[in-house]
């Protein structure tokens, strides 16, 4: 980051935050630096603040910290008068082994760490500065979501793998999609062979219909799967004790389904109200998933992203080149927010369908050899400085305006995007 004017504090202070307890040093302007510890309880932390509030007369203070979310960061960004500088791990690890080549961690000498990286180098660091409220809301929720979609992933995997021990038959009974609610019934009235082939071809029948399958020839199909079939293993220790993880994992599967259909929904509510919906509901490829994944990525504090450089390095999709001597090399950004990464590299892939110019570098990419997930990931990089100069300007993204100016710019991509471009709107 480049240099800024830092504003001047009453006092600066390194605060390590521990399981049990937290460690402080602490600089009044004009003083000597102090230290202490702090016992872990939200009045303990509360009392202290109260206590610097009244001592420097809730003038401005700088706190550093290594991290920039959890309950401490909450309870610190309440009070105004508090400047937080959020402090990468591996930034005070390096610096701590400036002077402890060990790089050993010790609570009260990593607070006089932070507290030194604010001494020296705070020209070179970025305070923290939250979103408002709706869009920080919309952040905390898609992210929940996708965390119940994993979770989600993992539980159906483990449901799969269940029922190929003792009723493999039953995938073919249920559908592909062990997430409906046909599924989730058909196992819960029938978990064992020997259970649904005891049913009457009428109740089978039925229940079909009551889930929307009507097709005859379907229907018939899967009655004649359920008398063909054959137990593949007559095993009761087998049997029965899978027939009650298949309970429990159904049980499961039915919370997370209700829960993720009302995490969409507010999802949904949330980015509808948000002032600058427009902008990334009609980016190509961006449903109702991502595009308010992509809104809560990028935020509103335009200051934060000066260049489109800076973006692309703290979302970690600008590669790291590395130089020894005659050697370099580049590898992944490793510290970089994993969620946000993982939705400027996924968006791409929805983009390749939509988007002429994103198809046509894509073709020449993979002509070239390159592996799938490499050009998402390159493509990433070139979106990214596109979709900022667009949030920067406050315009929307237009795919003719952009055709246009590969075209001007003679790009080797241009007349095969323009081709795509026509195809697709024929």
């Amino acid at each position: 980051m480049k240099p800024n004017n830092p504003p001047e504090f009453t006092a600066l202070i390194g605060l390590d935050w521990g399981d049990k307890s937290h460690a402080i040093a602490l600089e009044p302007a004009g003083g000597s630096t102090e230290t202490s510890t702090l016992e872990h309880s939200a009045e303990t932390l509360h009392q202290w603040l109260d206590q610097l509030e009244q001592r420097f007369g809730a003038r401005q203070v700088a706190i550093a910290i290594e991290t920039d979310q959890g309950a401490v960061v909450y309870a610190l960004l309440e009070r105004p008068w508090i400047t937080l500088y959020p402090i990468h791990p591996a930034t005070s690890t390096r610096h701590r082994t400036m002077f402890r080549p060990s790089g050993a961690a010790d609570d009260l000498p990593d607070a006089l760490v932070l507290l030194s990286l604010l001494q020296h180098h705070r020209p070179r660091l970025r305070p923290l500065q939250l979103d408002d409220e709706t869009t920080r809301t919309l952040a905390r929720l898609v992210e929940a979501r996708r965390k119940a979609v994993d979770r989600r992933t993992l539980l159906l995997n483990q449901l799969v793998s269940t029922l190929k021990n003792y009723f493999p038959q039953a995938l073919e009974l249920v559908g592909e999609d062990l997430c409906t609610d046909m599924a989730l019934d058909f196992l819960s009235k029938w978990p064992r062979l020997i259970d649904v082939q005891a049913a009457k071809p009428a109740t089978l029948k039925s229940f079909y219909h009551r889930h929307n399958v009507r097709r005859p020839q379907l229907i018939q199909k899967r009655l004649d799967r359920v008398r063909s079939a054959r137990l593949l293993t007559r095993d009761s220790a087998v049997i029965e004790v899978s027939v009650r993880v298949v309970r429990l994992l159904v049980a499961e599967l039915r919370v997370l389904v209700e829960h993720i259909t009302a995490f969409e929904s507010a999802i949904a509510q949330d980015f509808a109200r948000h002032p600058e919906k427009a902008f990334f509901s009609e980016l190509p490829g961006a449903g109702p998933t991502l595009a308010p994944r992509l809104l809560a990525a990028f935020g509103t504090i335009r200051e934060q992203y000066p260049e489109a450089a800076s973006m692309q390095r703290y979302f970690g999709v600008a590669p790291v080149t590395e130089k020894s001597g005659s050697r370099a090399w580049i590898h992944w950004r490793w510290n970089a927010p994993t969620f946000t990464r993982q939705t400027l590299v996924e968006w791409p892939g929805q983009t390749i369908v939509f988007c002429p110019w994103a198809k046509a570098y894509y073709e020449r990419q993979r002509a070239k050899g390159s592996a799938h997930h490499a050009i998402l990931r390159a493509l990433a990089f070139k979106w990214l400085r596109v979709l900022w100069r667009c949030w920067q300007k406050r315009q929307p993204y237009n795919e003719e305006q952009f055709l246009r100016q590969l075209e001007k710019r003679r790009s080797p991509i241009a007349a095969r995007a323009r081709q795509l471009a026509l195809e697709m709107a024929a």
